[in-house]
């Protein structure tokens, strides 16, 4: 998946159950990797038309679609010719053409729904907001499936823990050897995700988090982390934290935050239990 993963359980996993996973990590990325020309999602973009997604779109796409007006199109699925055009691609050239893309509208550009996609213009599917988080559920799915009770899924930050409570420091996004807080995992909120700009960015001003609406790179949040019962909630809404307000997306979700400014200013929702320093 492009980043380091690392499951920890209180017992050594037999070659079955590591097979199990890998299978369900082969496929998510069979279908949903915008990075392999042999995707469902690549194959999608490049010739109009209609195409069966995997299962686990039925959960993204109203996810997608919720998150997508909250945010008045700033997060959308349809973020891949945005970044492109600034240089973040399939081969990772990292060199901007001049000004912004924005985002195509989504009832113009596709028509999806749970796992049927019409393509109406070539345009691929981005769901990297929210596909590791989900992929973080499959996978605990799949360990409880095998009974496996007790376990951490580390997706590169995105954290999910079953069985036991987690004690996480949340990373300064400017210095990664200090955090600005710590906060628990436990059986009220097992899932969190971060979201920052420092992690994935390749010039002035220039990262992967863009607002859909503009094709420009978000300047005023640096960093955003979501707590949430599974990690496909928490990894989407820790994206949308960009875009928006808790107050906003609590309307929909139940989660808990924090998100960092560029000021250095931090907002803190009221239901989060953890410790800002």
């Amino acid at each position: 998946m492009g980043t380091h993963w690392q499951i920890d359980t209180l017992e050594e996993l037999d070659i079955e159950i590591r097979g199990a996973l890998r299978t369900v990590i082969a496929d998510y990325d069979q279908g949903f990797s915008r990075f392999r020309q042999d995707s469902v999602v690549s194959q999608a973009g490049a010739v109009p038309g209609y195409y069966r997604l995997p299962q686990a779109a039925a959960s993204l796409e109203p996810l997608y679609r919720s998150l997508y007006r909250l945010t008045e199109g700033a997060m959308t699925p349809l973020i891949t010719g945005s970044l492109e055009h600034l240089g973040y691609d399939a081969d990772y050239t990292l060199r901007a053409q001049p000004g912004f893309l924005p985002s195509p509208d989504w009832a113009e550009a596709i028509d999806w729904h749970g796992t049927r996609l019409q393509t109406k213009q070539p345009v691929v599917l981005d769901v990297g907001a929210a596909g590791k988080g989900q992929l973080v559920d499959l996978l605990a799915a799949e360990l409880e499936r095998h009974g496996v009770g007790n376990y951490v899924i580390d997706a590169s930050g995105d954290l999910f823990a079953q069985g036991l409570t987690l004690r996480v420091g949340l990373e300064h996004p400017l210095d990664p050897s200090t955090a600005i807080g710590v906060v628990e995992l436990d059986h009220g909120y097992p899932a969190i995700c971060a979201s920052a700009s420092n992690r994935r960015s390749w010039g002035a001003g220039l990262h992967h988090v863009l607002d859909g609406s503009t094709g420009k790179p978000v300047q005023t949040v640096l960093a955003s982390w979501a707590l949430a019962q599974d990690a496909m909630q928490a990894d989407a809404l820790a994206t949308a934290l960009f875009f928006t307000d808790h107050a906003t997306l609590a309307k929909e979700f139940d989660f808990a935050s924090v998100r960092m400014f560029s000021t250095g200013r931090a907002e803190i929702s009221d239901n989060f239990d953890g410790e800002i320093f």
